[in-house]
C-alpha cells in the first residue's frame, strides 16, 4: 500500500547543551539531582526576575552552524513563545523565531542505496528547556502529578531539518550524523536516555508525483534511534491506510508508543500563531561579529568526515575500519594515539576494533576508563613486530594488561612468555613431534596437506606457544618432505 506514496520526513532535533550552568541563570545543569534543588527566582518566573544570557551557550550554537554548513547571524533575536503547562512556571518559554541564530545549513548523508544526499538544515535556535512532570504510579499517587523545575531554563538548541528525507533510513542516518557531529564539538554528551538529543519527526505521504506536500503530523520527544525508527514506519502505514480507507489525515501531535510500536493522538498541532510570539523584551538583540565567529571557527576539533579522510591517507586503513573507528570520538582518539606511536595504522585497528572493543563491553566501561592506554598498547605490538611474542602469546598479554594494569614487557618477563626464535630449540621439537607422529607425516607426504596445520599445532603445543610460528610452519615444511 505505501509503495503508492512519496514519504516526506522533516526533523526537529532537541540538543541540550553541556554548559555547567543553564542558559539565562547560574543554576546547575547536573543530571539527577533532589527535585527543584537546582533552581532560583530566574527559572522559577518569580516576578521581576530577569534572564541573563549564558556566552557559553552562544559559542557551542555558533560552532554547531559552522560545522552544518549555516550562515551565522550577526543579529538575533529571543522571543516568548506563550503557552500554558504546569512546567512552564513563567507561562512562556524563551526562544528564537523570526531571527535565529544560524539559517540555510546543510549536512552530507549517505542513503540506503549507497549514493550521496544533502539534506538542508532551516535552522538552528537556542531556547530553554521546560521542566518535568513526575506522575504518580501507586493506586494512591495515580491521580497526582508534581512538578520538578530542575531541568527548567537548560540551554537548549533545536535543529530544525527541510523536509527533504524520504524514508526511515534517511532520517536515522542524518540523525547519526548529527549526534556524531554535537559530541565530536562537545556541544553535547548525545545521552539520550537522558533526554540529551531528542527528535520530533515530522512525518507526511503524498501520490508519486504529487508536488503539493500532504498533511503532516508531529511525532514528539523521542529519545532513540530504534523508536524514531519505528514510529516513523508506523506513522507512513498509518496515513497510507487512512487514506485508502477515504478518509484524511489531520494535522497533529502524536506520541509513540513504545511498548507496543505505535503512535496516538497528542493534541492538534499548533501554529506558530497559536504561541502569540513576540520578542523578550528582558533580552537584547544578540550581535555576534566576525571576529567572534572566527575565534569560534578557530577553536572547532577535526571532525568527523575529515578524521575518516585522515585515517584513510595516513594510516593506509580499509574505508570500513575508519568509519567504525571515528564513529565514537573517544574510540578515534584512542586509535589515532596508539597509531601515531606504532607506526602501523592496521595492526592498531585491528586490535582497537577487535580484542580492546571486546574487553571494554565485557567490562560494561568507556574507552576513557581502558585500564590499557593507547601508550601501553603501541609497546605490546612493538613486541609483537619484533618478535619478542607471537600474536597468539599477545592476547595472553593482553587480558593480562587489562586485569592488572601492567606494561607488556613487565607480563612477558615476568611470566616467561618470550617467543622462542632459536632454530636449533625448535627444530629440536620438531624432529620429536614428527617421530611420535610416523602415520600423520606419511599421510603428509601423501598428499594430505592439511595435516601440516596438525603438526603446527603438536610444535606450538609442545613449545608452549613460546615458537615463533614463522619458523615452525618452514622448518616443518622442510622435514616432512625428506
Amino acid at each position: 500500500m505505501t509503495s503508492k506514496y512519496e514519504v516526506v520526513i522533516g526533523l526537529e532535533v532537541h540538543v541540550q547543551m553541556t554548559t555547567n550552568t543553564k542558559i539565562f541563570c547560574g543554576c546547575s545543569t547536573e543530571f539527577g539531582q533532589e527535585p527543584n534543588s537546582q533552581t532560583c527566582p530566574v527559572c522559577l518566573g518569580l516576578p521581576g526576575a530577569l534572564p541573563v544570557l549564558n556566552r557559553k551557550a552562544v559559542e557551542f550554537s555558533i560552532k554547531t552552524g559552522l560545522a552544518t554548513n549555516c550562515a551565522i547571524a550577526p543579529r538575533s533575536i529571543f522571543a516568548r513563545k506563550n503557552y500554558f503547562y504546569p512546567d512552564l512556571p513563567k507561562g512562556y518559554q524563551i526562544s528564537q523565531f523570526e531571527l535565529p541564530i544560524c539559517e540555510h545549513g546543510r549536512l552530507d548523508i549517505e542513503t540506503e542505496q549507497g549514493g550521496h544526499k544533502t539534506i538542508g538544515i532551516t535552522r538552528i535556535h537556542m531556547e530553554e528547556d521546560a521542566g518535568k512532570l513526575l506522575h504518580g504510579d501507586t493506586p494512591e499517587t495515580a491521580d497526582t502529578s508534581l512538578v520538578d523545575l530542575n531541568r527548567a531554563c537548560t540551554p537548549l538548541m533545536e535543529i530544525v531539518s527541510e523536509p527533504d528525507m524520504r524514508s526511515s533510513d534517511e532520517a536515522i542516518a542524518y540523525l547519526k550524523k548529527l549526534h556524531q557531529i554535537v559530541v565530536y564539538l562537545g556541544v553535547c554528551d548525545g545521552n539520550m536516555e537522558e533526554g540529551n538529543f531528542r527528535c520530533d519527526a515530522n512525518v507526511s505521504i503524498r501520490p508519486w508525483g504529487q508536488k503539493e506536500f500532504g498533511t503532516r503530523a508531529e511525532l514528539k520527544n523521542i529519545n532513540s534511534f530504534r523508536f524514531i525508527k519505528q514510529a516513523i514506519e508506523y506513522e507512513i502505514e498509518r496515513q497510507a491506510e487512512v487514506i485508502e480507507d477515504g478518509g484524511r489525515v489531520i494535522q497533529e501531535t502524536r506520541l509513540f508508543d513504545s511498548a507496543n510500536g505505535t503512535t496516538r493522538s497528542m493534541r492538534g498541532k499548533e501554529e506558530a500563531h497559536d504561541y502569540r510570539y513576540f520578542p523578550d523584551p528582558d533580552l537584547l538583540p544578540l550581535v555576534v561579529d566576525s571576529e567572534w565567529v572566527e575565534r569560534c571557527r578557530q577553536e572547532l576539533p577535526e571532525l568527523p568526515e575529515a578524521k575518516l579522510e585522515r585515517f584513510i591517507g595516513d594510516y593506509d586503513l580499509p574505508r570500513y575500519d575508519a568509519e567504525v573507528l571515528t564513529a565514537d570520538r573517544a574510540l578515534a582518539d584512542y586509535f589515532d594515539q596508539c597509531a601515531k606511536l606504532h607506526r602501523d595504522g592496521k595492526a592498531c585497528s585491528n586490535w582497537v576494533m577487535g580484542e580492546v572493543t571486546r574487553a571494554l563491553n565485557e567490562s560494561g566501561i568507556a574507552i576513557s576508563e581502558s585500564p590499557v592506554t593507547p601508550k601501553m598498547l603501541a609497546a605490546m605490538l612493538g613486541r609483537i613486530k619484533d618478535n619478542t611474542i607471537s600474536g597468539k602469546i599477545a592476547k595472553t598479554v593482553f587480558d593480562e594488561m587489562w586485569k592488572s594494569g601492567k606494561e607488556a614487557d613487565s607480563i612477558i618477563e615476568e611470566k616467561g612468555l618470550k617467543q622462542v626464535t632459536d632454530t636449533g630449540a625448535i627444530e629440536k621439537i620438531v624432529d620429536e613431534v614428527i617421530a611420535a607422529n610416523p602415520n600423520q607425516a606419511e599421510e603428509y607426504r601423501g598428499g594430505k596437506e592439511k595435516m601440516l596445520g596438525f603438526f603446527v599445532g603438536q610444535v606450538m603445543k609442545a613449545s608452549k606457544g613460546k615458537a615463533n610460528p614463522g619458523m615452525v610452519n618452514e622448518l616443518l615444511k622442510q622435514k616432512l618432505k625428506a
